[in-house]
């Protein structure tokens, strides 16, 4: 969960490099990208876990 979420700000840092605005839009949309994939992810996983029980 950690990873994927580091992983989408870094990208949306290092494009807020490349692209400058004064809003650093990309850092805070791809974050936010990354939390939702994240939370999809650990809902997909508990589904399964509980599947099992």
């Amino acid at each position: 969960m950690g990873v994927i979420i580091f992983l989408f700000s870094y990208l949306g840092n290092w494009l807020d490099g490349k692209y400058p605005n004064s809003y650093h839009v990309f850092v805070k949309i791809l974050t936010l990208i990354g939390v939702a994939i994240a939370f999809y992810n650990l809902n997909r996983q508990l589904k399964d876990i509980n599947k099992l029980l």
